[in-house]
């Protein structure tokens, strides 16, 4: 299966659009040891939009995200409750840098929410 035509044909037909606002080189990640391209996008679908950063794998350099990238990448199952995010994920309770992770998971997938809502069991299948 052709997994960039896939996100490119699901995108074409829901509407959604990629821009890459501007580019970046540093840390994404807390643990990150090494710098990393780092594209702020944005995703806009029926007059809604989501910016983020993503974080570029650092084998694929400055290289853009594809839609697949991003689409395969995003957040896109509720992680519910702090406690539910650190059993499914193995994460401390008592760890602020789990609790700082999971503030960002929990507005990634608010952010994707908002704008595919009403596909996002179609998304949650591009992996």
């Amino acid at each position: 299966m052709n997994y960039q035509q896939q996100a490119n044909d699901f995108a074409i037909a829901i509407g959604t659009k990629l821009k890459i606002n501007r580019t970046e080189y540093g840390k994404h990640f807390a643990d990150d040891k090494e710098s990393r391209y780092i594209f702020n996008c944005t995703l806009t679908r029926n007059g809604k939009r989501y910016t983020f950063n993503f974080g570029q794998s650092i084998a694929a350099g400055n290289t853009p995200p594809k839609m697949y990238d991003i689409l395969a990448c995003l957040t896109k199952h509720n992680p519910e409750t702090f406690e539910d995010f650190c059993s499914e994920y193995g994460y401390n309770t008592d760890s602020i840098n789990a609790l700082n992770t999971y503030k960002a998971v929990k507005r990634e997938f608010n952010g994707v929410n908002r704008l595919f809502n009403d596909i996002l069991e179609q998304l949650q299948e591009i992996q």
